[in-house]
């Protein structure tokens, strides 16, 4: 028979173990450290805990070597090597190793390489990567053939549509335009993202990209829509103050009277083109998403 002071000693211990094991669940929930002894549980101990970049970065090459979660290992070395200016490493790092995930990694290994891309300035190759996810959503292959995906931001998922990934896909496009200073191909791409899903973000980057065109007028009636709240996310105070910065730097010029039909200055055809694809948007009457449909046919357009 076992004694009750025996039983009580495991009972203090039983206790003391579990209060053990929930203070270290508490640890890796408010450090959001995954629980183990694998080389990526080390490298995010590393990233999170440690605050040792550099550390992690190596554990992160170990647990990629070793398969350990290969497609978060390679993301989040990313994102550490993007935060110590190496991001010329973490782009080369994605391409040579995304080889390695499964197939449904690999929209977001994209969207990663996109950031990448703006970080270093590589305009160009972020064109020619938005396209091809342009196409993908043209193709219904986007989301791995579903109309919606969720995400995650700043700790909390949400559900994001086809329609909203294709408008958010095409702002990033329209402002790897402007960072070349083609602003007109910028202004149409950026109206075509705010008739699929507007909002008050990209409602102020073609603000600007009409004030770089001089065509103030235009880009206050743009601008005063946010003001008004007349676009979603109106409601949020950054692109309320944004908008009126961008109304008093209009007030600084004289409006010049303008034809936008002249100052647009692209040819018929391309704008055909444009508005033929605007109008078979529809999502009830095909899983063919023809965003950008047959984009290589305006590939000198906008490749200008």
């Amino acid at each position: 028979m076992v004694s009750s002071s025996s039983k009580n000693k495991m009972m203090m211990m039983m206790s003391s173990s579990s209060r053990h094991n929930e203070k270290d669940q508490l640890f890796h929930i408010l450090h959001k450290v995954p629980q183990g002894d694998t080389p990526y549980v080390k490298a995010k101990h590393a990233q999170l805990v440690e605050k040792d970049p550099e550390a992690a970065i190596v554990l992160f090459w170990k647990a990629i070597n070793a398969g350990d979660r290969v497609e978060s290992a390679l993301k989040d070395m990313a994102v550490v090597m993007k935060q110590l200016n190496r991001t010329e490493e973490a782009i080369e790092a994605i391409k040579s190793f995304r080889g390695r995930c499964p197939k449904q990694a690999q929209e977001s290994l994209d969207n990663v390489l996109i950031d990448l891309y703006k970080k270093c300035g590589k305009v160009d190759e972020q064109i020619e990567l938005l396209k091809r996810k342009l196409r993908l959503i043209y193709r219904g292959e986007i989301f791995n053939g579903k109309p919606t995906k969720t995400a995650r931001s700043h700790g909390k998922k949400f559900q994001v549509s086809v329609q909203q990934e294709t408008s958010r896909l095409l702002g990033n496009l329209a402002w790897a335009y402007m960072q070349k200073s083609n602003y007109l191909t910028a202004e149409v791409v950026y109206r075509k993202a705010q008739m699929i899903d507007p909002d008050a973000n990209k409602a102020c980057s073609l603000g600007i990209c009409l004030i770089k065109q001089g065509r103030y007028y235009d880009a206050r009636l743009v601008l005063e829509e946010i003001s008004q709240r007349k676009i979603p996310g109106s409601e949020e105070i950054r692109a309320r103050n944004r908008a009126a910065e961008l109304l008093m730097e209009i007030n600084t010029f004289e409006p010049p009277p303008s034809d936008v039909s002249d100052i647009l200055g692209l040819d018929d055809d391309f704008l055909n083109g444009l508005q033929l694809l605007m109008n078979e948007w529809g999502p009830a009457r095909s899983k063919r998403l023809p965003i950008f449909e047959e984009i290589s046919s305006f590939r000198d357009q906008l490749a200008c």
